[in-house]
């Protein structure tokens, strides 16, 4: 039989899984980071891998902390991110998705995901998965019951080359229905002149492979989209600085256009 109450994962010194910048925010964006940070509990030393493996994109999103905190910053929008690595469990993944938590990444093997019992699967949803789209959930209830709008805005990071493949576009958005935001979002993209914008490029978002715009955009019915960045542009302080404005004046944009359409969920 299992214990009723899983081994803790997390002791109680270390750093709180859920990341939040303006908790009291009106802006209609609620900003979400599912693999902003790349900590892995000390219990689980490095999950058997290398300091080199966890600066890699198998464990966060690369340079996409920096874009979030500063685009936070300047919209004054609700930013909550999330500070454990992918690799301990995946926060934009379905429980049941082989990348939940992974064994493999891309092509590197995960030792420290081998071999894992009920209790040690529990505790990293119980402490890590469960504390993050809590935080998402009662803040989308809160606005609710304020009658503030909402616009979920999940933000992400891609690698150049996947498999060998080289990836053209510079940005990308990704939806199932989005309620309204997507065609605006790459509207206002590609009036930037000079990218080459993804429409669901490099990735498209389900219910098999994604948690967080299927449960918290979609089953709410609210206005919703995934932003991924190219690491490439994002990788230092400047091309963080530049993504986070450029994502500032269009996440305005939107703002006014989706109020006065009224296509924004009150």
């Amino acid at each position: 039989m299992h214990s009723p109450v899983s081994p803790l994962l997390l002791d109680t010194d270390e750093v709180a899984p859920v990341r939040e910048d303006n908790a009291d925010s009106t802006s209609p964006f609620l900003l979400t980071c599912d693999h902003y940070g790349k900590r892995i509990p000390e219990r689980l030393g490095r999950l058997g891998l290398t300091e080199s493996d966890l600066e890699r994109h198998i464990a966060s999103d690369v340079g996409i902390a920096g874009v979030a905190r500063r685009l936070a910053e300047a919209t004054g929008a609700h930013l909550i991110a999330q500070r454990y690595s992918r690799l301990v469990i995946d926060c934009n993944r379905p429980f049941e998705s082989p990348g939940s938590i992974p064994l493999m990444s891309e092509a590197t093997h995960i030792p420290g995901n081998d071999g894992l019992n009920f209790e040690d699967i529990a505790a990293r949803r119980r402490e890590i998965f469960t504390p993050y789209h809590a935080r998402i959930a009662q803040a989308i209830d809160r606005r609710a019951a304020k009658n503030l709008p909402t616009i979920l805005l999940s933000l992400h990071s891609f690698t150049p080359v996947y498999a060998g493949v080289a990836r053209p576009w510079h940005v990308g958005t990704l939806y199932q229905n989005g309620n309204g935001l997507p065609p605006l979002l790459l509207k206002l993209l590609r009036a930037e002149g000079h990218f080459l914008v993804g429409d669901n490029e490099p990735y498209s978002v389900s219910d098999a492979t994604d948690y967080t715009i299927p449960v918290h955009g979609e089953r709410r019915g609210i206005a919703n989209s995934g932003i991924e960045i190219r690491q490439d542009l994002i990788t230092d302080e400047a091309g963080q600085i530049e993504w986070a404005e450029r994502l500032a004046r269009i996440v305005h944009e939107i703002e006014g256009r989706l109020l006065a359409q009224g296509l924004v969920k009150r």
